[in-house]
């Protein structure tokens, strides 16, 4: 389990792809530490396992579903990632539940800059838009963030300072794919509702 608190801003330092895998290596020397293989980290929101971790760099398999769900597969070398090691028992949870499960992606419409703080609006699919209420909780490429404003198919977050210097929101523009992870209890919350039939 994760918060989207992002710990570190990481650098690709390759992605190479198969038939339906890749091999994903990242520079990130405060989360590589301590890493070996079979520990999870999230990758721009995705969770993903460690095969081999050394000199501040590590190497993650990807399997398809993750690279059809997810824009993992769009990295190249040189890309900047948002990082985050698994939330350690008895943690703080100072963001909100966030699985690495990512539930599909998004655009970013328009990226407007405020007094001192950033504002993004993202297209998502009906699928997706479902899940997403007005102050609820959002993961975009892994970081906890909340919903500012909402429409049919598009919701808005409000990037602040911290956010924009320690993330790659803060870099973000029009027509960037972003991951989406809606919150897992909205989805529970359906299911329970359609009496555990979906």
């Amino acid at each position: 389990m994760f918060t989207g608190i992002v710990e570190e801003y990481g650098k690709v330092g390759g992605l190479d792809l198969f038939a339906d895998s890749a091999r994903l290596t990242v520079t990130g020397p405060l989360v590589a530490e301590g890493l070996e293989p079979g520990s999870s980290i999230a990758v721009n929101g995705v969770c993903l396992t460690v095969t081999r971790a050394a000199d501040g760099q590590f190497t993650l398999d990807v399997m398809g579903e993750t690279l059809a769900r997810t824009g993992i597969g769009a990295l190249a070398a040189g890309d900047s990632v948002n990082l985050e090691r698994p939330v350690a028992a008895g943690g703080r949870l100072d963001g909100h539940i966030v699985q690495g499960h990512v539930d599909g992606t998004g655009v970013i419409m328009q990226a407007r800059q405020q007094d001192g703080w950033r504002v993004l609006r993202i297209s998502v699919s009906a699928g997706l838009s479902r899940y997403l209420a007005k102050k609820g909780s959002v993961a975009v490429d892994g970081v906890s963030l909340t919903i500012s404003d909402l429409g049919e198919n598009w919701f808005e977050v409000s990037l602040i300072p911290e956010t924009i210097a320690r993330t790659t929101l803060g870099e973000s523009k029009a027509d960037d794919v972003v991951n989406i992870e809606v919150d897992v209890i909205a989805k529970y919350v359906e299911r329970l509702l359609a009496g555990g039939t979906r």
